[in-house]
C-alpha cells in the first residue's frame, strides 16, 4: 500500500474498504432487483456484460436470484500493484446471505433461504494513475450538478451516468469461491 500511498496521498484503508463494501452490497442487490444499470458506473466493461449475461440467463428462465440478509463480515486488502498506467488492489471479501432463487410469482425454487451461507469473494479494483486527484465532489459531465456516485452514479436532473472509469476505482474483476 505504501506505493498506492506516494502515488495517492488521499487512500486511506478505511475509506477503500468501506468502499468497497458498498459496491458489493450494491452489485448483488442490482441483481435482485434486476437494475444493473445502477452500477454500471462502479464496474469495468467486462464485468458489466458478465453480470448482464447472468441476469439475461436468469430472465430466460423466469427466475429471479435473492440475496437476502446480505452482510460483509470482513474485508481484507490482499495485494496491491502498480503498473504504467494504473494502481490495482486485490481484495476479500467474506459475505453471508441466503442464496436462492425464486419464481417471478415469489415461489421458492432452490438454493439456500432458512439460513446465511458464508462465501468468500475475490475483486479486483483498479484506478488510474493519472485520476489521484479527483474532488470528491462529484459534477455531471452532462449538466454540471452535483452527483452522489454512491447511489446510482446517474444524475438527477439530464440522466447522464458518471462514469468512474477515469476518476476513481472501478471493479475489474469479481468471483466467488
Amino acid at each position: 500500500m505504501e506505493k498506492i500511498l506516494q502515488i495517492d496521498p488521499q487512500f486511506t484503508e478505511s475509506a477503500f474498504k468501506t468502499y468497497v463494501d458498498n459496491i458489493f452490497i450494491q452489485i448483488h442487490t442490482a441483481i435482485m432487483t434486476k437494475e444493473l444499470e445502477k452500477i454500471k458506473h462502479f464496474v469495468n466493461l467486462e464485468v458489466y456484460q458478465s453480470l448482464e449475461t447472468k441476469l439475461n440467463d436468469l430472465n430466460k428462465q423466469g427466475l429471479i436470484q435473492m440475496y437476502d440478509e446480505l452482510n460483509v463480515k470482513e474485508t481484507h486488502l490482499l495485494t496491491s500493484e502498480i503498473t504504467e498506467n494504473e494502481m490495482l488492489i486485490k481484495v476479500k471479501i467474506i459475505s453471508r446471505y441466503m442464496d436462492y432463487l425464486i419464481d417471478e410469482s415469489g415461489k421458492f425454487v432452490s438454493g439456500v433461504n432458512d439460513h446465511r451461507v458464508e462465501k468468500e469473494n475475490y475483486l479486483t479494483f483498479s484506478k488510474k494513475i493519472q485520476a489521484k486527484g479527483q474532488s470528491i465532489n462529484r459534477k455531471c459531465p452532462g449538466c454540471g450538478a452535483s452527483i452522489d456516485v454512491n447511489a446510482n452514479g446517474v444524475c438527477s436532473y439530464c440522466n447522464t451516468t458518471y462514469n468512474l472509469n477515469d476518476k476513481d476505482w472501478i471493479l475489474v474483476s469479481i468471483s466467488t469461491s
